[in-house]
């Protein structure tokens, strides 16, 4: 079986033109467009399966019709092509017939690609409230570390920071009487963010012991030489206490605790503008994902106790 052609190799390339087609999109992309390598490889790859079924077609670029395009992009998805595939696949053709227009060519323009159904929406994992209960509990402590990782997990779920933002936190934005701290996040954009007690109580145990740590900054968790906790050190400690609270390691990170954040506070009523700020997500309908978890957990609950559910 002959090896499939590649734009590397232009002089056995495609017939009917591609090649020089795809050679000149190429360089359109990385040089006037200024993208990436990887970004300019994957539209070429898309490309190269058009040019294959095209020139099966006995067609050239600039001759393609629009029923021939969802003809092109119905086969690619007999063939197995997942929704996120076909999505960016359909990028890729509007884009190179943008290019195709710009060059002054005199075939369909990039509203040939009919756009693509929304590829399903990948609901966040997150964990139950008894789950977040055995992790936070996993930590001894007895012991002056314990007490520390006691503290940040509390935190993290507390206030739904990013793991980076926890890494970082200094102690002076930690305001304990008040019952909030101040974050910097994305975009240098600061919030406030309100904590409730049991973070209080345990970030309090924790400073106790923070300067027999010698910290070298003023990040308020500090590692055994006083050096701040990086984001792969808190993965690694978080990752531990997953096992030991009898949990699976894999489904359990930082990320996940923030995903329970959200979730735990619309299932008990909060405001999904209120969530939004302490997420500090910049567009709410970042944060509206969160509202199908909470109403899968309410069909959920419903089909399970309501006595004419069906169920």
């Amino acid at each position: 079986m002959p090896r499939p052609r590649t734009l590397e190799e232009p002089e056995h390339g495609w017939p009917l033109g591609w090649s020089a087609s795809l050679l000149e999109f190429r360089t359109h992309l990385a040089v006037e467009r200024g993208l990436s390598g990887h970004t300019t490889a994957g539209y070429l790859s898309d490309l190269n399966h058009l040019a294959a079924w095209a020139c099966e077609q006995e067609t050239p670029a600039e001759a393609l019709t629009r029923d021939q395009f969802s003809a092109f992009l119905v086969s690619q998805q007999a063939m197995g092509k997942a929704p996120r595939s076909l999505a960016r696949m359909s990028s890729s053709l509007r884009a190179f017939l943008a290019f195709l227009r710009l060059e002054g060519g005199g075939g369909v323009g990039p509203e040939a690609i009919v756009k693509p159904p929304r590829p399903p929406r990948i609901l966040p994992r997150t964990l139950g409230e008894s789950q977040i209960e055995a992790l936070l509990n996993a930590p001894d402590t007895t012991m002056p570390l314990g007490v520390r990782d006691r503290a940040w997990l509390e935190l993290l779920y507390a206030s739904g920071l990013r793991v980076s933002e926890l890494a970082g936190l200094p102690a002076l934005s930690v305001f304990l009487d008040e019952g909030f701290l101040k974050v910097t996040g994305k975009g240098r954009k600061e919030r406030l963010i309100p904590f409730g007690t049991g973070a209080e109580r345990w970030i309090r145990a924790w400073l106790l012991l923070r300067p027999g740590f010698n910290p070298r900054g003023g990040e308020l968790f500090v590692g055994q030489r006083g050096e701040g906790l990086t984001r792969q050190h808190l993965w690694r400690l978080l990752k531990g206490y997953a096992r030991t609270a009898g949990l699976r390691a894999a489904a359990v990170s930082p990320h996940v605790l923030r995903h329970a954040f959200a979730t735990h506070l619309l299932d008990h009523g909060a405001d999904l503008r209120a969530v939004q700020a302490m997420l500090g997500h910049a567009d709410i309908s970042t944060t509206q994902i969160y509202t199908h978890v909470h109403q899968a957990r309410l069909r959920a609950l419903y089909d399970q106790m309501h006595p004419r559910s069906g169920g």
